[in-house]
């Protein structure tokens, strides 16, 4: 059975995101299934799917294994707390 694979446009992190070091605003989220974002696209980061945009970023890194897709990125802005 093929594993479906959607491209995304807007990051959705649900409040599942982890910083990847304290010094830096580099974060780390995870997914179910395959997603595809655009690279060196500054995108909208949200909360939830109907919320308003809590700030932006950059997708530096995705790997995608297993069933999951691992997204870093770079927070660029933020709008209103994390």
């Amino acid at each position: 059975m093929s594993t479906p694979l959607s491209m995304e446009w807007v990051l959705i992190t649900e409040g599942k995101e982890k910083r990847v070091n304290e010094n830096d605003n580099l974060f780390e989220i995870s997914f179910d299934g395959y997603k595809i974002f655009p690279m060196n696209e500054t995108l909208e980061i949200r909360r939830h799917l109907k919320s308003d945009q809590i700030g932006s970023g950059n997708i530096e890194e995705l790997v995608l294994k297993n069933n999951t897709t691992i997204c870093k990125y770079r927070l660029i802005s933020l709008y209103s707390v994390n």
